[in-house]
């Protein structure tokens, strides 16, 4: 793989901009709380409220964005399915490639959040079967492919290979992690995503290194473009030498929960209208900021044109580092 080109949006062939994989999570999420849970205490919030979790978040936040999403999952016939279900029509969620089964399959979060991280206690029920992506991939034909597993081994770059084959591109955000960069296979899976997205906590379980320019460097001797998320100290990326930085939008923050996730929308629909990668950068963080102002990683979000209007106000606006 070489220098990572930035994309039209529009395409021509008919294929769907982005395929993702991923189940959905329902997110029950709590604010306002006088500390972190703890064995022995009874802890009250200050504001409650049920909404799609999960990859549910980051389907919303690019259909929101004019990005031609499908999204691969699984659902059962309980009330967390059922509920997602309802709220992924509401959305206008392109919903040919969900699996509905006629049994139980709960997937389940308690987010207890706060201004500067959040914590999650999650069920998930075995799922009622597994997703044939070999099959989706290639008759699918996606322009992205997002959130492949990276630690499963040669099945995974056997996918990431067939995603190439196809003229693809690959997105994996590396949602909670522990693995390290010497665990077989992992350095040569990396090999194979163009962009990698992790937040720093990720990157530093990774690498092992805990400052963001050092992650940074390490995990893009694997990879052409890697994207670093630092929450409140904005976002970083890095392509060969060139490294830029982007400030986090300045907004009031009452639920974290899913800011990843919306950040990740920005990022690609950047990528797909063929902007720069400073620009991705900057759509990103407005994404991911402006999911913290309200509970749920999906109840407050924009159109493209709604990012390129923020966009535009200075002094907010990305550029070279280092």
């Amino acid at each position: 793989m070489g220098r990572l080109e930035p994309t039209p949006i529009s395409s021509p062939s008919g294929h769907p901009d982005v395929l993702l994989f991923a189940d959905y999570f329902c997110d029950v999420i709590i604010t306002g709380l006088p500390e972190p849970p703890k064995l022995g205490a009874d802890l009250f919030g200050d504001a409650m409220e049920i909404t799609p979790g999960g990859a549910f978040i980051l389907a919303h936040w690019l259909h929101s964005l004019g990005v031609d999403v499908h999204w691969a999952a699984n659902f059962g016939n309980d009330i967390f399915s059922r509920f997602i279900l309802e709220q992924a029509v509401v959305a206008g969620l392109d919903d040919s490639l969900f699996q509905v089964h006629p049994q139980p399959y709960r997937s389940f979060s308690l987010s207890f959040s706060f201004a500067s991280d959040r914590g999650f206690i999650s069920y998930v029920d075995p799922p009622p079967q597994e997703l044939d992506q070999t099959a989706l991939i290639r008759s699918q034909q996606p322009r992205w492919v997002v959130n492949l597993s990276m630690h499963g081994g040669l099945q995974s770059q056997a996918l990431m290979d067939l995603v190439h084959q196809q003229g693809g591109r690959i997105f994996v955000d590396c949602q909670y992690t522990t693995a390290r960069l010497e665990d077989a296979g992992l350095a040569e899976t990396l090999h194979r995503v163009d962009v990698f997205a992790p937040n720093l906590s990720e990157a530093t379980q990774l690498t092992g290194e805990a400052e963001p320019l050092a992650a940074l460097a390490r995990l893009a001797e694997l990879c052409p473009l890697v994207v670093l998320k630092c929450g409140a100290d904005g976002a970083y990326a890095r392509q060969g030498q060139q490294v830029w930085h982007s400030p986090a939008l300045p907004v009031a923050v009452v639920d974290t929960t899913g800011a990843g996730d919306s950040f990740n929308a920005g990022f690609l629909a950047g990528l797909l209208a063929g902007e720069p990668i400073p620009t991705c950068l900057q759509y990103g963080n407005i994404c991911g900021g402006t999911s913290t102002t309200r509970h749920g990683g999906s109840t407050s979000v924009l159109t493209l044109a709604e990012v390129r209007q923020i966009a535009s106000k200075p002094p907010y606006s990305p550029s070279p580092f280092g």
